[in-house]
């Protein structure tokens, strides 16, 4: 088996969840505390063992492009500031954590569509698939995307990130037909995309990750669209493999955030911001201020 060192990151929606703020700046290059959030997502795969990332955007979304690329004006007023390295290392970083490469999808015709336009990078490997919406902020040491290509690994069989979420929030989402068969992996037997509430098979559903073989770009041609949207379903591209016995679910160990949603992007940031070495101890004590008024 190749191993997988190549992502393709998800990266062309439009944002209208997120509007105003989406209107001139793309909702991957929101804030989390002091890094946009396509940031994370990028540390994510490098600490998984990626080393090549393809980025699918569309118009309008050049400055991520600039993010991972080198500003040398800035860059060189920094490195000669010796109050400013650690400001200057923090900017240098991003163009220095893998070989990032972009692509436009010129039309949008939804998130099957996108990947396909990863074909010719990818080739004839196995790949992962990291969703430009889902900042997950994973465990030290062990990446949600990692967890997903060990289990590829093990098992020769294509994996999707899921979560259990309430049940009156399936719909929004999609509903998995699944059996156990170790601690946080179950087989995939059907999937169901926003499904009613009477189709629910189970509350789990998939959460922005996903692990695929080069087959997937065959079953994606060979998919009729959604009779309703006229959207080629990725999850229903998905299906040729779980009826080949070929397609597992991991459980993922991590949290997930929903930055096209306001209050995923909120939660991100207060969450995130308790954690940060520089920020921390006065944002907790800021909250807990904040909280004796509420």
């Amino acid at each position: 088996m190749k191993k997988i060192t190549k992502a393709i990151i998800t990266a062309a929606g439009l944002g209208t969840r997120v509007l105003p703020a989406s209107k001139s700046v793309p909702k991957e290059m929101l804030n989390i505390v002091d890094k946009p959030a396509i940031q994370y997502i990028v540390e994510e795969a490098v600490a998984a063992g990626i080393t090549d990332i393809l980025i699918i955007t569309n118009r309008g979304k050049g400055v991520i492009e600039d993010h991972f690329d080198h500003s040398f004006e800035l860059e060189a007023n920094l490195k000669n500031n010796p109050s400013k390295q650690k400001i200057y290392e923090d900017v240098l970083y991003p163009a220095n954590l893998a070989n990032v490469y972009f692509i436009r999808q010129k039309e949008t015709k939804g998130l099957a569509h996108a990947i396909l336009c990863a074909e010719k990078f990818i080739g004839d490997e196995p790949f992962a698939i990291l969703y430009g919406d889902d900042v997950i902020i994973s465990p030290e040491g062990n990446p949600v995307i990692g967890q997903l290509m060990k289990a590829y690994e093990k098992y020769d069989a294509g994996c999707v990130g899921v979560k259990e979420v309430p049940r009156e929030d399936v719909p929004k989402y999609c509903s998995l037909d699944i059996t156990p068969i170790e601690d946080r992996i179950m087989q995939v037997h059907n999937i169901i995309e926003k499904p009613t509430p009477e189709e629910i098979m189970s509350c789990y559903s998939i959460l922005g990750r996903v692990v695929m073989p080069p087959e997937i770009f065959d079953m994606i041609k060979q998919t009729p669209p959604d009779k309703k949207s006229g959207e080629v379903y990725f999850t229903d591209c998905m299906l040729g493999l779980a009826a080949k016995g070929k397609l597992n679910a991991v459980d993922f160990d991590g949290i997930r955030y929903d930055m096209g949603n306001k209050l995923g992007i909120m939660k991100a940031n207060c969450e995130v911001a308790l954690n940060h070495a520089e920020i921390g101890e006065d944002f907790k004590a800021y909250l807990k201020e904040l909280a004796a008024k509420l």
